[in-house]
């Protein structure tokens, strides 16, 4: 279902009038979704859904805010959702007011944004069948893929205010996960996992989704204890972007203000890296499946350079962060019942060619961390130390050795600090573009 944007603003307008409201805004999306599942040749699940959301913003003639959200997109909805945000906002807050963002009218960035046909349940089932097929033919070892997923969505994302600010976009993409478990007698199961993502389900690189999580699940077959010490540590794009985001408080504006934050307003233009490291934030990367060219308050958005070099450069914020810290917003807000702020798609640039001995083909005794656990038990986000287990390999001379179990653990201040080598390959994520960054003397806790 697509949402007619101009008939929406039209009809907010209108019932605004007659309410006698003349400040208001409205944030929203439709998202169509369907995903599959399979077991052994025979579809598991299959969900579909079509959710709308909307929130609405009301300011009175106070000039304090009340806000409600509703499902319902068709004008009885918008009545009811405006006149109970009217009422609440008797009861806003007085103190940092929200207000409307000052780029909510400005120009968004003119992209085309890449979009496919939609394919039908029994094509996604049929490809997911035969992946699995595919998958457990690889080797005998494995035993099952209990973890696997083929999905599709389609989302049109869209923001008005009484200022005449009206913006709209649509995206769609499709993402497959496969994760697969071992038996082998005398042998500990393994697993390990792929995943895949793409504008449209023609475009989707479904082969090369099995390969990686075949050759992922053989190379941990043959697996070892590691000795607890201090190790070099070579993170997986995957893996160093998740650390990345679990700490993402340390340039977030609000977790600045609330004070929940690794930095202070004062932390912008110090050294928190390596020199090797600069980290942007960038929603429009041609990179990006999931493009977005305004946020939740209309703000357009664009890249942002987080980390310059080893230097804090920028924080993200909304309007009401810039505004109390005297800047301008960025394209970073969630409309809520509190507005929130979150990164869109990292960047994390290459590294000049090193020596050899950052070269995994000829180093020696380093730890090669593909992906981290435990994030949202094993992280102290405003303390800055973390302890996780991981899924990973040592590597002697370009010999991989699956690690059986162990945990890495550390401050992660202390950790930007000790990069050592960040390589010049790029890799896309679902959460950004990053190549493998290597950081030096980091513990390891073996089984």
């Amino acid at each position: 279902m697509s949402l007619n944007i101009q008939q929406v603003s039209a009809s907010a307008h209108q019932i605004a009038t007659k309410l006698g409201i003349s400040k208001f805004d409205l944030s929203g999306s439709t998202t169509d979704s369907v995903s599959v599942q399979v077991d052994r040749g025979e579809p598991k699940q299959v969900k579909a859904s079509n959710r709308s959301g909307i929130t609405v913003r009301v300011w009175n003639n106070e000039n304090t805010v009340g806000i409600t959200s509703t499902t319902d997109v068709d004008d009885i909805g918008l009545e009811l959702a405006l006149k109970t945000a009217h009422e609440a906002s008797f009861f806003g807050i007085k103190e940092h007011a929200p207000d409307f963002s000052p780029e909510a009218t400005a120009p968004i960035a003119d992209l085309k944004i890449e979009s496919g046909a939609a394919a039908t349940v029994p094509q996604l089932i049929d490809s997911l069948v035969a992946a699995e097929r595919k998958l457990l033919a690889k080797h005998d070892a494995i035993e099952s893929v209990p973890y696997n997923g083929l999905s599709q969505q389609s989302v049109d994302q869209f923001y008005l205010n009484s200022d005449g600010a009206v913006r709209s976009d649509s995206r769609s993409y499709t993402s497959l996960y496969l994760y697969t478990k071992t038996e082998q007698e005398g042998k500990k199961p393994r697993s390990a996992g792929a995943f895949e993502l793409s504008h449209s389900f023609e475009k989707l690189d479904v082969e090369k989704c099995i390969e990686e999580a075949a050759e992922k699940t053989i190379s941990h077959l043959n697996y070892e204890k590691v000795a607890s010490g201090k190790y070099t540590i070579v993170f997986s794009p995957d893996a160093f972007l998740s650390l990345l985001g679990a700490f993402s408080n340390m340039y977030n504006a609000q977790s600045i203000l609330d004070n929940q934050s690794l930095s202070t307003s004062e932390s912008l233009g110090t050294q928190i890296a390596s020199p090797l490291l600069s980290v942007a934030d960038d929603a429009l990367h041609p990179s990006n499946i999931g493009i977005e060219t305004f946020d939740g308050e209309g703000t357009p958005t664009r890249r942002i350079n987080l980390i310059d070099k080893g230097v804090l450069s920028s924080f993200i914020h909304s309007a009401g962060t810039a505004k109390r810290m005297n800047t301008q917003p960025t394209g970073h807000a969630n409309m809520g019942s509190k507005i929130t702020v979150s990164p869109h798609f990292y960047h994390v640039a290459g590294g000049e060619k090193a020596d050899d001995k950052y070269d995994l083909d000829s180093a020696e005794n380093v730890i090669l961390i593909d992906e981290l656990q435990a994030l949202h038990a094993g992280v102290q986000s405003l303390q800055g130390s973390f302890s996780l287990p991981f899924d990973g390999w040592v590597v002697n001379k370009g010999v991989k050795t699956s690690v059986e179990s162990a945990t890495v653990a550390g401050d992660f201040r202390e950790l930007l600090n000790a990069i050592v080598h960040i390589e010049p390959k790029e890799e896309l994520t679902n959460s950004g573009v990053c190549p493998r960054v290597w950081v030096e003397g980091l513990s390891v806790t073996g089984e």
